[in-house]
């Protein structure tokens, strides 16, 4: 059975989302035989299905089971239960770039004796058209001189190395935070063209801040890499767990190091104007399982809500 699906209101979840459901009827794997085949019903959550979201698939066993993984987009994905209502979340990234297409999340549940259950749910993604930026900058930063082509090469190299890695403990927990006060300039997957010639998609989020603004943890994490980048100045990299990444760019200075464990909120650093830039403002990056994904789709559907 398949078709639209309300659903109760999630603390977790802050900002009005799409939600879908069904339920899936399958044979087990496993070597006991039974009377009767478990259920799995599937649904998710978005603001929308598109290239550059998350979105999170919620998944609830009709009996207990002690795992629940998926894959979709290429990616695997966890679960971790709420422990009340017996409900299953995990979230997936579309990538900036993805295809409109229908895809499929292959959902397995393992039960306490062993056994697995399998259920298929499918995403349709939509078109979504980004606009055009123009921006002027130093020459250099368009077409860099040769001798600085391995720094940029190497450092490519080492925040590629650290998006591909999934690590396995989930170290963020409930919503998260905005780094700055500033508004968001809405730029997340803009065409960007510099000195009349086209680059790559901006595939962060920039929100207006002054020079030296502190700049807050969005959530807990591991931070992997501080340091003076050729396009993106100091930069720090925290790892959340689970894929989830939260990159931070052109900061005038940083104030953590790495293998540093923070917790939300904690004052890693300030804004800055280093790089590649036009002025002082953070841009913040978010890889989830080397998905491109807006910060404003992470923040609107695990809002932090600070409390009066």
């Amino acid at each position: 059975m398949s078709g639209a699906r309300e659903t109760r209101p999630l603390q977790l979840f802050r900002s009005k989302v799409s939600a879908l459901s069904f339920v899936a009827l399958i044979a087990i794997t496993g070597a006991g035989l039974r009377a009767e085949v478990p259920s799995l019903e599937v649904w998710h959550h978005a603001r929308a299905v598109e290239p550059g979201e998350i979105v999170v698939i919620e998944v609830r066993p009709s009996e207990l089971v002690v795992a629940v993984q998926a894959t979709a987009f290429g990616a695997t994905i966890r679960f971790f239960s709420d422990g009340a209502t017996g409900v299953w979340r995990g979230i997936v990234g579309i990538d900036l770039e993805a295809r409109p297409d229908d895809y499929i999340v292959a959902v397995r549940a393992t039960l306490g004796n062993g056994d697995t259950v399998h259920a298929t749910y499918a995403l349709s993604v939509a078109s979504k058209d980004f606009q055009t930026r123009h921006l002027s900058v130093n020459p250099s930063f368009v077409n860099p001189p040769a001798d600085i082509l391995d720094r940029i090469g190497r450092e490519a190299s080492r925040q590629q190395k650290i998006f591909q890695t999934s690590s396995a403990a989930r170290q963020w927990e409930g919503g998260f935070l905005r780094p700055v006060g500033g508004d968001s300039t809405s730029s997340f997957g803009r065409r960007s063209v510099y000195n009349g010639e086209p680059r790559s998609p901006h595939s962060g989020t920039d929100f207006r801040a002054g020079e030296g603004t502190p700049i807050s943890a969005p959530n807990a994490g591991t931070v992997v890499l501080t340091g003076d980048t050729y396009f993106s100045g100091n930069v720090i990299i925290i790892d959340h767990g689970w894929g989830l990444y939260s990159y931070f760019a052109h900061l005038s200075s940083i104030d953590v190091v790495e293998g540093e464990t923070v917790v939300r909120g904690q004052w890693v650093g300030n804004v800055g104007a280093t790089g590649r830039v036009t002025g002082p403002h953070l841009h913040w990056t978010v890889r989830l399982n080397e998905a491109r994904v807006d910060p404003l789709s992470l923040m609107a559907l695990f809002s932090f809500d600070p409390g009066p």
